[in-house]
């Protein structure tokens, strides 16, 4: 039995030895998501004529993939899932990621459970906004439609939405309706992921806090791949605010989409 006053020199030095391996556990799990959501990516380009269209990609002010969203249902249904995101800079490049969570519930008699693979395109500063303040409600904060699918779907062809919205499950790939589903900041992830407690997104967003490990190159490579554009790395100091886009002139009517806005940062997608 150790003397009293050695009880309490030695408590607070175990507890200081267990900080780096439980922060080393949870940048670990952050990256495992990162790894995840890179596999999802490419498995998505590889079903040919079922995926997201080119020329939306392209033009994305914005790009989420949430794994493994989980809807379980008895009488009260809901979803839940954790993802990444990436958004544009003002120069047009992909900044370093965020991590968010997907939440979601229906009423009514539903008995099941299923995982769906959920990816988001944000085809306006809009969306973008709502959701580096914090929650971004889709249908509410950003309209929201099922996506078009196919390597030659027009990309905004009759649609008014901010936000496209695309899921997969068992193989099938389809655009899906997420009206009420609610996107939020996971700031736990960032705070562990980037090493910095209290860090926002409006930081990561901006360039001012980066991590450069070999999962964010190989999400950043998938994205660029998606997009048919040439991976870079994360955005530094020098990228805009949070959620910060290209100028460009306004749309004369409905929503403004990022077609509308600009034809795509850094030059004109081919046709």
């Amino acid at each position: 039995m150790l003397p009293k006053f050695r009880r309490f020199l030695v408590l607070p030095l175990l507890l200081l030895a267990s900080l780096p391996a439980t922060q080393v556990h949870a940048q670990a799990r952050e990256e495992a998501r990162l790894l995840v959501a890179t596999e999802v990516l490419d498995q998505l380009r590889e079903q040919r004529d079922q995926v997201i269209p080119e020329r939306l990609l392209q033009r994305a002010y914005g790009i989420a993939v949430i794994p493994d969203v989980t809807k379980v249902a008895f009488v009260v249904g809901g979803r839940r899932g954790s993802g990444v995101m990436v958004v544009r800079d003002s120069k047009g490049r992909f900044t370093n990621p965020v991590f968010i969570n997907l939440t979601g519930g229906s009423v009514g008699w539903q008995i099941g459970a299923q995982s769906t693979d959920i990816v988001l395109v944000f085809t306006s500063q809009r969306g973008i906004e709502g959701i580096a303040d914090g929650k971004l409600t889709l249908g509410a904060g950003a309209s929201v439609a099922a996506g078009p699918v196919g390597r030659a779907g027009e990309a905004a062809a009759g649609v008014n939405a901010e936000v496209f919205s695309y899921s997969r499950n068992r193989g099938l790939f389809a655009g899906v309706a997420l009206d009420g589903t609610a996107l939020t900041m996971d700031n736990k992830a960032n705070g562990s992921f980037y090493a910095k407690r209290g860090v926002l997104a409006s930081e990561i967003m901006a360039g001012n806090v980066s991590k450069s490990s070999e999962n964010v190159r190989r999400f950043l490579r998938a994205i660029a791949t998606s997009t048919g554009e040439t991976a870079t790395s994360p955005a530094t100091s020098d990228a805009a605010p949070a959620g910060a886009a290209p100028q460009a002139p306004p749309a004369n009517t409905g929503v403004r989409t990022f077609p509308m806005e600009d034809q795509a940062p850094g030059g004109e997608p081919p046709k």
